[in-house]
């Protein structure tokens, strides 16, 4: 088994997000036990969205039977792809996956402010994988282009790909790593915490 989480202690929040942390409540040596103080948000480190993130009327996780997020998924190697670029429509393989996992690269420069410069899906590559039926993961904080002080006028606005991928249910798997050198076709582990929310931290796992 590889996993593919990061540290939910680590790493800075999507820009307006509060970030996660854990913090010592009681101690061995004032206590005589451990207790940690967890917070975060729903979207914290490595995560699910579910499709109540961006619908009204979305269904949250609760909805979802745990084996749907066990995945048969396809990996697709996007290393060439530029801070800022968007991955095309022709990248998208023709599969019967049911779950895409694009891999960037940017998981080394989590915890860097640079992070959030990282390449994004084009409106027609979550268009294909929604049309497949394919989940999305990646190993970017976002299948979105993040806002920062290099974002271009050329950029989509909003959130055009998760409202592809989300508005046909599928979830949405972002700040993935350990990508490189899996197999191009795996079974992907994503469980998130049991809440019934629009997104919750996951613990990733690929069979490699």
């Amino acid at each position: 088994m590889r996993d593919l989480s990061h540290d939910l202690a680590s790493g800075l929040p999507y820009p307006g997000d509060p970030p996660a942390s854990v913090t010592p409540h009681a101690t061995m040596a004032e206590d005589g036990y451990r207790v940690a103080e967890l917070a975060c948000s729903t979207h914290s480190g490595t995560h699910v969205d579910a499709p109540s993130h961006l619908r009204e009327d979305g269904p949250a996780l609760g909805a979802f039977d745990v084996e749907e997020f066990r995945f048969d998924a396809r990996v697709v190697d996007c290393t060439d792809v530029g801070e800022r670029e968007p991955i095309p429509r022709e990248r998208v393989p023709k599969t019967d996956a049911d779950l895409v996992v694009f891999h960037t690269g940017f998981a080394a420069r989590w915890a860097e402010d640079d992070y959030f410069d990282h390449p994004y899906l084009s409106v027609e590559a979550a268009e294909r994988c929604a049309r497949q039926g394919c989940a999305v993961g990646l190993d970017a904080p976002s299948v979105d282009p993040t806002p920062t002080a290099n974002a271009s006028d050329d950029e989509p606005a909003g959130y055009p790909a998760h409202h592809a991928l989300l508005g046909e249910d599928l979830v949405i798997l972002e700040n993935l790593r350990n990508l490189a050198g899996l197999s191009e076709r795996v079974t992907v582990h994503a469980y998130p915490l049991p809440v019934d929310a629009d997104g919750a931290p996951a613990r990733v796992v690929a069979e490699a």
